[in-house]
């Protein structure tokens, strides 16, 4: 499926591991390294889900992706992020998922106090690459 996006002009492909997310940990690193094996040198590829340590990004990271996306754990531990966007600059988008404009965490089960708007303005000042919004109502 990977193949076909780049044939058909893709300039940029986005995965989520849904089952990551809802783990709290990578749970699909073999079919992630076959789609970066596929098409990781022709686009970057983007990935989110379950990334919630330094570690895991570093890994992802040196298997080829371009970025890393950081959704609940961004939420749930900014100085994480900071971390994140000090030892790979660059390299890292924030993930917020919202609902009539509240922050949804742990894959969209949990709904948070936290504002989107707030929280985009806050981590951008961290030095993320760019932030990728997904209204969950509408998804």
């Amino acid at each position: 499926m990977a193949r076909k996006w780049v044939d058909l002009g893709a300039r940029r492909l986005h995965l989520v591991d849904l089952n990551g997310a809802f783990a709290g940990k990578p749970k699909n690193l073999e079919a992630i390294e076959a789609i970066l094996e596929e098409v990781g040198d022709e686009i970057p590829v983007q990935l989110g889900g379950g990334i919630r340590s330094l570690e895991t990004i570093e890994k992802y990271l040196d298997a080829g992706l371009s970025y890393v996306i950081i959704g609940t754990a961004a939420v749930k531990d900014p100085g994480f992020l900071q971390d994140a966007c000090t030892a790979f600059a660059g390299s890292i988008i924030v993930g917020l998922d919202a609902k009539d404009g509240k922050v949804a965490t742990d894959g969209w089960s949990k709904l948070t106090g936290h504002e989107v708007i707030d929280l985009a303005k806050k981590f951008e000042d961290y030095g993320v690459e760019s932030i990728v919004y997904t209204d969950i109502g509408r998804d």
